[in-house]
């Protein structure tokens, strides 16, 4: 039997495919970009054709990548953006568009209801470890009941994103716990919670919601359908997988207790692996259940790289598309010294206001501190230092001091920005070897379900391998606190 495995990790915008050997060397990836659907305000949401459509041509490229074929593949593995909401029927067909996290429509729904239920968000953050997010499954189950009920009638199955695209590869249906914990559901119990469906006046929906299964375990074979339509041979096995976050700290070998993992992607977001369930600080950020028996208690920022994205579009339109754009940005902000002298940016880049420090619907990112003096390089430079800020601010909510924590997300392929997290949170960064995590947990949970580690901490910690180490700069670190002080003044002023 081979010993190659194939991950995927299909994320709002791009779905990613890649393949790996036992040892967790990347072979060879690829990727197909998404359409965002934006019918109404407040909505996002995905094609069903063209979520599996996308699937289809990243599977191919990644096999093509890596010189491979189908047969050399041994099992798959998914991971995908979490929560959401893809309604299908008994058939397997998708009933509607798929909805996924950062959809909003169920605010004013949750409004209603915490005015019925004035500690709604609290049973939920003590329920999951988990600020209450308006795209998570249950809010979205309760919004389809008031607005589409005709719709939610004729569904046989309601789930998230991968468990669409194991129906797809598979045609059998199920879900893992590192989705069904944060539904929300429970933390501690690792499962749905019935205290949730009731929380949500959803209890009726209970038997739309698949059987819940561990992520390390075969959840179905390649179909002779979707061996043709993806290249992989029929018969195949295909684990239950993982939400992206849980995929993601499997993949980057953070899962061992004490582990810092900070992620610098389109969302940012800093935490640390525990053993045991922890709901501290309270009532802020997440908490992520992990395949095997671990938790992932994060900070989030919701905008990471979003931020440089919406900066090369805006201030640096000349140089966008250029192949070489991300160096010639990093030579532009050299120059300038550490806070930008005196331009702050909160990175709050998101139509849905923050999670952590605290929780602020209503934020929005700015600049603040600019005079004519000041140009394009400071006004870049305070973008990079605003995520880079956002992340300390995040840490310290943690407990964070000191120690090694792994980075990973696009923002970690920049040895510059790399750098300024190392001396701005003090701590030695380290950055694993590859690009593709989520697919590497994905493919790491798989290679668990057909025997190949022993556990899924096992595969997670042994193949960890590290590509660059920054070790922070002392020197540095009194010009860092004085930016921190800097960012927090404004914060404080934004956020009251």
């Amino acid at each position: 039997m081979s010993d190659l495995f194939l991950g995927i990790d299909a994320g709002s915008s791009v779905t990613k495919a890649a393949v790996f050997d036992a040892a967790g060397r990347q072979l060879g990836a690829g990727g197909h970009r998404i359409r965002l659907l934006r019918p109404q305000p407040g909505w996002s949401e995905i094609d069903p054709d063209a979520a599996w459509q996308a699937a289809v041509a990243a599977i191919r490229a990644a096999l093509q990548d890596a010189g491979v074929t189908g047969r050399d593949i041994a099992v798959v593995g998914l991971s995908a953006a979490m929560v959401g909401l893809w309604l299908v029927d008994a058939e397997g067909r998708a009933l509607r568009p798929g909805i996924i996290w950062e959809d909003s429509r169920a605010q004013d729904l949750l409004d209603r209801r915490a005015a019925e239920i004035p500690d709604l968000y609290r049973r939920v953050f003590l329920s999951n470890g988990c600020v209450l997010q308006q795209g998570c499954t249950l809010p979205l189950l309760m919004w389809m009941k008031e607005y589409e009920p005709d719709v939610l009638a004729r569904a046989a199955h309601a789930f998230s994103y991968k468990d669409f695209l194991r129906l797809k590869l598979t045609g059998r249906v199920a879900a893992d716990r590192t989705e069904a914990a944060v539904a929300p559901g429970s933390a501690a119990r690792r499962d749905r919670s019935a205290e949730m469906l009731d929380l949500f006046g959803v209890s009726d929906l209970a038997p739309k919601l698949p059987a819940v299964r561990d992520s390390e375990t075969v959840g179905g074979d390649i179909t002779p359908e979707s061996a043709a339509a993806t290249g992989l041979a029929a018969g195949t096995p295909v684990a239950i997988g993982a939400g992206d976050v849980p995929a993601t700290v499997t993949g980057a070998g953070a899962l061992q207790p004490g582990m810092a993992l900070a992620v610098l992607g389109t969302t940012c977001m800093v935490g640390v692996v525990h053993d045991r369930p922890v709901f501290t600080p309270p009532d802020l950020g997440l908490l992520f259940t992990l395949p095997g028996s671990g938790w992932y208690r994060a900070m989030v920022n919701v905008a990471g790289t979003l931020n440089l994205d919406w900066a090369v579009a805006t201030l640096l339109p000349d140089l966008a598309g250029a192949p070489d754009l991300y160096a010639r940005m990093e030579a532009m902000i050299a120059p300038v010294p550490v806070g930008s002298e005196g331009v702050v940016y909160l990175p709050y880049l998101s139509e849905s206001g923050i999670i952590a420090p605290v929780v602020d619907r209503a934020a929005r990112a700015g600049f603040h501190g600019l005079t004519p003096r000041h140009g394009r390089a400071h006004m870049l430079r305070a973008v990079y230092e605003g995520v880079v800020l956002a992340l300390r601010d995040l840490f310290r909510e943690l407990g964070g001091t000191g120690g090694e924590i792994l980075l990973t997300g696009g923002g970690a392929r920049s040895p510059m920005w790399s750098q300024m997290i190392a001396d701005a949170l003090g701590v030695t960064v380290l950055v694993p070897a590859g690009t593709e995590f989520g697919a590497r947990g994905a493919a790491l949970l798989a290679a668990t379900s057909v025997g190949r580690f022993a556990s899924v901490e096992e595969a997670s910690v042994s193949t960890r391998a590290i590509q660059r180490r920054h070790e922070p700069d002392a020197a540095a670190a009194p010009q860092w606190d004085r930016a921190f002080a800097a960012y927090r003044a404004h914060r404080d002023k934004v956020l009251g």
